[in-house]
């Protein structure tokens, strides 16, 4: 982009959300310091347990799980998680993991659409237009459980019912013990408060005057200090150097340049000529924009990840407001983009990243998951989640 003469250095870095690079990092920070306490394996053994190990009782507790998870800290670190815990059991139980690997494809991109922090696309509207957590929470929380529900019952249908294990095997489940899963008993009160006070952070950000990377990156410098307090110099060097090396510096660099990208496009006038046809085409009605955005948002993020797509829509639906008589008339189109996006990244294995990481978990543990089988039956059923995401955004906003 600079060197085509699009941007000079100065608009590139403009163009650069550091509140989304922020947010990010902190979280990534707090999460790699949490997992080294092996709390999230003791849930995902817990919930195991709790069902008596049976297959769709499992299945079933690691879906609100991970669901839960996705929304409290983000969808990719959730399915980095869980994913693995998951293809232990499996293997305990003699059963094939794909049908608990789509589940929780499904309730990580479903759990991530109800919060700011759940799964990047919210992160980079959140930080854009200026919407908190309790924004994202008042908004997009309510219409989640209803389509987690028929997202369960859809999974209950085609393979829950059939899901069978030997007393065994499940023997051999009800043997583990979780509270092995839990190596360091301090560090896990140190990063329960630390998580606890971050998101309660999110919560009073309007009443404190901060931004979500504020809170986030106070929450990791925090829980970074509390988790070396104890240290020798030597192990604290090491500690901070582990801890830095669990940051996805690959996802924060790709952000980086997709914002420039976006910021170029922008400043080349494309982004305006694409809108002045949207509302060409939509006849300047917000309701039709409204659904338009919802469902090509959807169909869209199933094709290419739903990062890109995101960022590209944020500046054209931005220069939509002065057509719609200013921000405000427009926060229907935001969360329409929201749902869009989120949910539309079920819509196969390249949706959303979330995905892709489960895909490539599995095919390591020797489970490949068939691109085409997947969307076979992830498409309608992400499909029927967006018809319920559209009644929801109708009789909410435009009715």
């Amino acid at each position: 982009m600079i060197m085509l003469g699009v941007l000079n250095q100065e608009a590139a870095i403009s163009g650069i959300d550091f509140n989304t690079l922020g947010l990010l990092a902190g979280m990534m920070v707090v999460v790699a310091i949490t997992r080294r306490s092996g709390v999230f394996q003791y849930v995902a053994v817990w919930s195991a347990k709790k069902v008596q190990a049976r297959p769709w009782g499992i299945l079933l507790m690691l879906s609100v799980v991970t669901a839960l998870f996705s929304a409290l800290l983000d969808n990719v670190t959730t399915v980095l998680l869980i994913a693995p815990v998951t293809l232990l059991i499996c293997n305990e139980l003699k059963t094939s993991p794909y049908p608990f690997l789509f589940a929780e494809i499904f309730s990580s991109n479903i759990g991530g659409t109800a919060t700011l922090i759940g799964d990047p696309p919210n992160i980079m509207i959140g930080s854009a237009v200026g919407l908190s957590f309790n924004d994202f929470l008042l908004n997009l929380a309510p219409v989640t459980p209803l389509i987690m529900l028929v997202t369960l019952a859809i999974i209950y249908v085609v393979w829950g019912r059939h899901l069978q294990a030997s007393d065994e095997t499940r023997h051999r489940i009800m043997q583990f013990r979780e509270k092995e899963a839990i190596t360091d008993v301090r560090l896990l009160k140190q990063s329960l408060l630390v998580l606890a006070l971050v998101i309660t952070g999110f919560v009073l950000a309007e009443h404190l005057h901060l931004e979500p990377a504020t809170i986030a990156m106070f929450g990791a410098a925090l829980l970074l200090l509390l988790s070396n307090l104890k240290n020798k110099a030597e192990d604290e060097s090491e500690n901070v150097h582990k801890t830095f090396g669990d940051v996805e510096w690959i996802t924060i660099f790709f952000f980086i340049g997709l914002f420039i990208i976006v910021k170029g496009i922008e400043e080349a006038g494309v982004l305006r000529i694409l809108a002045d046809r949207v509302m060409g085409f939509t006849g300047g009605d917000i309701s039709v924009t409204a659904m338009a955005i919802l469902w090509v948002s959807a169909i869209a993020s199933a094709l290419v990840d739903n990062i890109p797509f995101v960022a590209t829509m944020i500046p054209l639906i931005k220069s939509m407001a002065p057509g719609f008589g200013g921000a405000e008339a427009i926060m229907p189109l935001w969360w329409s983009l929201a749902l869009g996006a989120c949910l539309g990244g079920n819509g196969s294995l390249v949706g959303a990243s979330a995905n892709l990481i489960v895909a490539g978990l599995a095919e390591r543990a020797g489970h490949r998951i068939n691109f085409l089988k997947f969307m076979t039956l992830a498409f309608p059923m992400m499909l029927l989640t967006i018809v319920i995401a559209s009644v929801y955004v109708y009789l909410r906003y435009l009715y």
